[in-house]
């Protein structure tokens, strides 16, 4: 197993977010993590990437506790994106790809010609090539989040953490996002875990679905196996209906609430 979480509790000084949560990533797999906004979502990825505070548990790599590896050796490992990140204004998109390769790199020796040629294959890779010069504040919100892929691409990581990586995009470049995700880890064969609203987009383009509910795992397996019509009235407090698209995957059809926005309200705190 690449990765996996034993019983990870996780939060922010006395408040505690994630209770007791395990669960196990294979090597190659994509894992998207669902739940209702407060869930717990990010604070998950935060701890599989040793940026949150642990109250208790362990999360391994390669069977090697992430508390003992120190950060530059994790970072050639396992990168992560942020949600909304921000780039000086000033940089070029291969300038902000070359700080992938920063974790490789030692203080006393500059970029190698490894470096440089995993930077133009993360250009290329990402359909950035001919833009590398530009500033990314003039790239459009689809460039931009290509260009914060190729950068975490050029860590070359073995696993690839994205917090909803299609945050204020609209639906077409969404899909070209997850699309190049999905296409990075069947030609790559990096793991990726990526945190997702989107409840059709995570089983379309996931191996597994994790659903929180409340800081707890409700649900792991195979987007068969987790969406249902019972975890999106207990988890999202929504009535829907399941059906499966031209690849046999299942989608959903949301109809309404379950109960009033005020109820409602009341469950997710």
């Amino acid at each position: 197993m690449l990765l996996e979480a034993k019983n990870i509790s996780l939060g922010f000084g006395e408040s505690l977010v994630i209770k007791d949560l395990s669960f196990k990533v294979e090597k190659g797999k994509v894992i998207s993590i669902l739940g209702p906004n407060g869930s717990g979502k990010s604070t998950v990825l935060k701890g599989l990437a040793k940026t949150q505070t642990f109250y208790m548990g362990s999360v391994y790599l390669d069977g090697k506790n992430i508390q003992l590896i120190n950060s530059k050796k994790l970072a050639r490992q396992l990168a992560m994106l942020i949600q909304s990140p921000q780039a000086p204004s000033d940089l070029t998109v291969r300038e902000l790809v070359e700080y992938g390769r920063f974790p490789h790199q030692e203080w006393w020796s500059g970029r190698s010609e490894d470096d440089k040629k995993l930077v133009e294959w993360a250009l290329e890779q990402t359909g950035l090539a001919l833009l590398a010069d530009r500033p990314v504040e003039t790239l459009s919100g689809g460039e931009r989040q290509r260009a914060w892929i190729a950068m975490v691409m050029a860590q070359n990581p073995q696993v690839l953490l994205l917090d909803e990586p299609t945050t204020y995009l609209d639906i077409a470049h969404q899909l070209e996002i997850l699309n190049l995700v999905t296409e990075l880890n069947a030609t790559q064969k990096v793991t990726v875990v990526m945190v997702l609203h989107d409840i059709n987009h995570a089983a379309r383009y996931s191996d597994y679905m994790a659903v929180l509910n409340k800081g707890e795992l409700y649900s792991f397996g195979t987007p068969q196996q987790v969406l249902t019509t019972t975890m999106l009235r207990e988890v999202f407090g929504v009535n829907g209906g399941i059906w499966a698209n031209e690849e046999g995957q299942p989608q959903c059809t949301i109809y309404g609430l379950v109960q009033s926005k005020d109820n409602l309200m009341s469950r997710e705190r």
